[in-house]
């Protein structure tokens, strides 16, 4: 165990106050922070080219001074003692977990496949090359991209070969590489859907892009609108729109389509929560129909767990060259074992029987709160419940979206609102509820209490004097 600390018999005291010396104003400074492990004193002494005895005489004083804990077969440890600095305000607080947690966007972790993941991480650690070892290719692994290109042609009608898979930290990256890139090659705005997640607009504002809302409506992204924004670019969710739920029509993508082509811009496709649909089939990717103008985006975050951070995009031929610089930039590529575990994850099956396994649940629970919504909230509208992992709940007119929030939040309930996501006015209030996480009981008692938050939020109604 090393520690940076030097001592010399060039300069005053002896060797043992020096160490101790260095020790009490390390743990003083905060370098180093209570219960660090520091060396043995055996340890110690070779590092420094001293007897041990020195080491010993030190230690101990450092001990009986309250800065080092010391107990027989044990490593020395920095003591919790008063001498840290202290910190600068108040400590962060984690804000409480939800007694029930209906926010959005985020799958049932608990129920991540460890024993299959271990078993290809184990083969990908074993299997590895000394090539992959190293930086490599920005763009990823070959096994992984090409597992990719088979799989999201057979699932997603994506059309694709390895030159054109990128593997990327998670979607957020993804779009950043491809703000980047259009920027590069001289665009200026770039539509988003109105409503849609907050970081989208701020990761094209970091690329130098103008950020323009356009609405959706119940046929999904008004591309009407779209055709008057003089944008260069557009992302959109087309398969489960977020957060509406609604699914672009035919109609909406074939004039998207001819948009792009019109105007030789860049869609990119968000395949948000395309793997969990319930009753109607699958859409295929808007990709399949013009790969010179989409950009094809995916994740395991929905499908496997937020924390694997590995998400990719199918890149038309013309941003290549762009792309493969900012990646380079960016961070030389995505890790490498990891990759090779998801490519075996992908070969053997495991993602297909871990998809219908996650299907059958989800569409349970999603069952159970559409019945829970109509029994306690039988005025409310449920919508975007075809597919993905929330519904969208339209409040009755009067009702005030941060109020519920507020009423929520007081009886342990976490909820979105479409505020959240909106920048446009006129919409009604409407609560996003996620129903991933929790099992099916918990559901209808989470529903049970937000329904009495909701009639809490609302005003008394007038009493007139007669």
């Amino acid at each position: 165990m090393e520690l940076l600390l030097s001592v010399s018999r060039d300069r005053p005291g002896t060797l043992s106050a020096q160490i101790e010396g260095r020790f009490r104003q390390a743990i003083r400074d905060g370098s180093l922070r209570p219960d660090t492990p520091v060396p043995s004193t055996r340890d110690l002494a070779g590092q420094l080219g001293v007897s041990r005895r020195v080491a010993v005489d030190a230690y101990a004083q450092l001990a009986a001074e309250g800065y080092l804990t010391m107990r027989q077969g044990a490593q020395p440890r920095v003591a919790a003692g008063p001498f840290h600095p202290p910190t600068a305000g108040r400590p962060a607080v984690a804000p409480p977990t939800p007694r029930f947690d209906f926010l959005p966007s985020r799958p049932d972790v608990s129920s991540f496949p460890r024993s299959a993941w271990a078993r290809c991480l184990r083969d990908a650690v074993t299997e590895i090359t000394v090539a992959d070892l190293g930086y490599g290719d920005p763009f990823g692994v070959d096994a992984l991209r090409d597992g990719l290109a088979g799989h999201l042609g057979r699932v997603r009608g994506v059309v694709a070969d390895r030159s054109r898979v990128v593997i990327t930290n998670g979607y957020l990256q993804g779009l950043g590489l491809i703000c980047h890139a259009l920027a590069a090659r001289g665009a200026r705005r770039l539509a988003l859907e109105d409503p849609s997640s907050w970081e989208e607009g701020r990761i094209a504002e970091r690329a130098g892009l103008e950020a323009v809302r356009v609405p959706v409506d119940a046929l999904g992204l008004r591309v009407d609108v779209l055709d008057r924004a003089d944008v260069d670019g557009v992302v959109l969710t087309p398969a489960h729109q977020h957060p509406t739920g609604v699914v672009l029509a035919p109609e909406r993508r074939s004039a998207l389509v001819a948009w792009l082509r019109a105007y030789d811009a860049i869609a990119v496709e968000d395949d948000y929560d395309a793997e969990y649909r319930y009753d109607r089939p699958a859409v295929g990717a808007l990709q399949g129909l013009d790969q010179d103008h989409v950009v094809y985006a995916g994740t395991v975050s929905k499908v496997l767990a937020p924390g694997l951070r590995l998400g990719w995009l199918v890149i038309p031929p013309a941003l290549t060259a762009a792309v493969r610089h900012e990646k380079q930039l960016s961070d030389q590529g995505t890790a490498r074992i990891e990759q090779l575990a998801f490519a075996r994850f992908l070969e053997r099956g495991d993602l297909d029987r871990h998809l219908r396994r996650m299907r059958a649940r989800y569409r349970s629970r999603r069952d159970v709160i559409i019945e829970a919504l109509a029994a306690e909230l039988p005025d409310a509208q449920v919508r975007g419940i075809a597919a993905g992992l929330h519904v969208t709940v339209e409040l009755e007119a009067g009702d005030d979206e941060e109020a519920v929030r507020r009423a929520a939040r007081s009886r342990g309930i976490g909820v979105s609102t479409m505020g959240d996501y909106s920048v446009g006015g006129g919409r009604p209030p409407t609560l996003i509820l996620g129903y991933s996480q929790m099992t099916e009981s918990r559901i209808r008692t989470g529903i049970r209490e937000l329904a009495l938050a909701v009639r809490e939020s609302r005003p008394a109604p007038d009493i007139r004097r007669r």
